[in-house]
This record gives structure tokens, C-alpha cells and sequence, in this order.
């Protein structure tokens, strides 16, 4: 599992240049609802997959739904995000 520094570190490296704005923003949702650090790079994650862009409101709305319905590690949410066709697939 990637800390959730490391991860947006290697997204950064990536080409995802997220300002201190957005950083803060994924760390108040984490710590607002609890989110392990798997499960709140799984919301980056997916936030930028179904949005093209991060998306405070939708990257709140997936830890919030994690939460909600008891998903404790990135297989489980992926298979719901999956399930849901949240990506549209």
C-alpha cells in the first residue's frame, strides 16, 4: 500500500500538478471522513478517472459513499465503483 504522500508524489511525477489548495482539500476529506490512506488514493484515483480533472465535490462524495457502505481496502471499492459504473463503463 502507497501513504497517500506517496502517491501524490508519483502523481505528481506523473504529470498531475495539484496546487496547495487541492492538497489540502484531499487531506480535510481523508481526515473528515476517516478515510484510510488506500481508500483516499482510490478516491483520487477514480475522482480523476471519472471527472478528467480532481473534482472536491465527487472525491468527498466517494469517501463518503466507502464509508457508508462499509468498503475497508482498494478491492472492495474498486469492485463497487466497478459495480456502480461510476465510470460509465
Amino acid at each position: 500500500m502507497n501513504s497517500l504522500e506517496n502517491y501524490l508524489q508519483n502523481l505528481k511525477s506523473k504529470g498531475f500538478h495539484f496546487g496547495e489548495d487541492v492538497i489540502g482539500f484531499i487531506y480535510f476529506g481523508k481526515q473528515y471522513t476517516g478515510a484510510s490512506d488506500e481508500l483516499t488514493n482510490v478516491a483520487i484515483e477514480y475522482t480523476l478517472k471519472a471527472q478528467r480533472k480532481f473534482d472536491g465535490s465527487f472525491y468527498i462524495s466517494l469517501l463518503e459513499t466507502f464509508s457508508n457502505n462499509g468498503i475497508c481496502n482498494r478491492e472492495e471499492a474498486v469492485r463497487y465503483v466497478n459495480n456502480q459504473k461510476l465510470l460509465g463503463t
